[in-house]
């Protein structure tokens, strides 16, 4: 069977299942068809043996996400987006992969997906490979009809999506509709997400962020766009847990952008979780204001993604706006503030620092880089000079906020 001299895969397929079970006979051994975000799009049926990861692969129509990390892990899907040659993929017992040839289907210098061959029974031989070569041309050619309709799909979910997140499709019936037009499901919970990114996405970068959401299965990527620095992300959960599963999934998003592309310095925020699609825009809303936050204050939103875990972060321009309109100061941060500019100190430092450390002096002396019985010293001073009680909550707060709002104007 594998003596051909001629091309075994030279005539007109009707379906690109036929051309898996085509290349299936040629080499005698299960074949399986991607796309080049890892979903199947064809296999071969007659096979009696195979493996757990190409069970899993056909029973979600999509490779495992533990697969595909894996495989990057180990270098194939590196190798497979920068040549053409068929690549031997030795087996992989923790998630299930045994033995199989890869080869990448081509058009000009864009990967439109992969066959794997399993070598179950059988080695693959040169000749085969040379077959494989071949099969991956039969395969590019039915690739090209489908790379088609699902560009027209893209270009008619993005203007919908662009809808959402301006307003401009309002009512819960109209919106409903539209997605079921588009074969969405109507997401519930969901969230809005936007990745920053510290320079304009360009097109190589876009491929890149477009594999990583469609070979994600941590949560449900319903809708996404690029709007110069940004990844805007209509996403929905899959478990009791929403504001988890989004968060984990910011995290592993930029962990893999780092690790697998070198794209540092990402930061992830995202709107408040919602039922009702009738909010989407205000999620988005939210998430823009989340960034915002960040960046105004860096270092004390650090660890925070969500909307629902700004707290009172999420009132301060409410707060200075009011505080601008009545041009109200705060007693005692008053008196402080006078104080350190006639004496040179830094008492109003050290109290947002140890405010910021929830009043813990352990932590706070260590931020400070001061011994803990100077910090004792300087709180003290302060109690006196500002008149202010440090274990009365209501003090504090209320300082707190007026030193997060002295923040504001930058």
């Amino acid at each position: 069977m594998t003596g051909f001299s001629k091309d075994p895969f030279n005539y007109h397929f009707e379906r690109l299942e036929d051309v898996a079970e085509k290349i299936s006979e040629v080499l005698q051994c299960p074949i399986t068809i991607e796309d080049v975000n890892h979903r199947l799009l064809a296999y071969s049926t007659h096979d009696d043996r195979t493996d757990p990861a190409r069970i899993s692969t056909i029973i979600g129509r999509r490779v495992p996400e533990k697969v595909i990390n894996s495989l990057w892990k180990d270098g194939t899907i590196p190798k497979l987006l920068h040549t053409d040659e068929p690549i031997r993929v030795k087996n992989i017992d923790e998630v299930g992969l045994g033995n199989r040839i890869a080869i990448s289907i081509w058009k000009n210098d864009e990967v439109l997906g992969f066959i794997w061959a399993l070598e179950i029974e059988k080695q693959l031989q040169q000749s085969d490979l040379l077959l494989l070569k071949k099969a991956a041309r039969a395969v590019k050619n039915k690739m090209l009809k489908l790379q088609v309709r699902k560009t027209k799909k893209e270009e008619r979910n993005q203007e919908f999506f662009w809808k959402l997140l301006t307003g401009h499709v309002s009512t819960e019936h109209e919106i409903t509709q539209s997605f079921h037009e588009l074969n969405l499901h109507v997401p519930s919970p969901f969230s809005v997400c936007i990745f920053k990114f510290p320079q304009e996405i360009n097109e190589e970068a876009e491929k890149k962020l477009s594999y990583l959401l469609q070979t994600t299965q941590q949560v449900t990527i319903l809708l996404y766009t690029f709007d110069f620095d940004e990844l805007i992300i209509l996403l929905s959960a899959k478990s009791s847990a929403p504001l988890t599963d989004i968060k984990h999934f910011t995290y592993s998003t930029i962990r893999q952008l780092n690790e697998r592309y070198q794209l540092k310095n990402v930061t992830a925020s995202m709107g408040g979780i919602f039922s009702s699609p009738v909010f989407i825009e205000k999620s988005y809303k939210e998430a823009i204001a989340v960034h915002s936050l960040k960046k105004r204050f860096p270092k004390e939103t650090t660890e925070l993604t969500s909307f629902s875990e700004l707290g009172f972060y999420q009132y301060l321009d409410i707060l200075y706006n009011q505080r601008k309109e009545s041009g109200h100061q705060h007693y005692s941060l008053t008196k402080l503030k006078e104080y350190d500019q006639r004496h040179s100190t830094n008492l109003v430092h050290t109290l947002e620092v140890f405010l910021d450390h929830d009043s813990n002096v352990h932590d706070a002396s260590k931020a400070l880089n001061i011994h803990i019985n100077t910090l004792n010293y300087r709180l003290k001073r302060i109690s006196e000079i500002g008149e202010l009680n440090l274990k009365n909550m209501n003090q504090k707060i209320t300082i707190y906020l007026h030193l997060k709002l002295d923040h504001m104007p930058l």
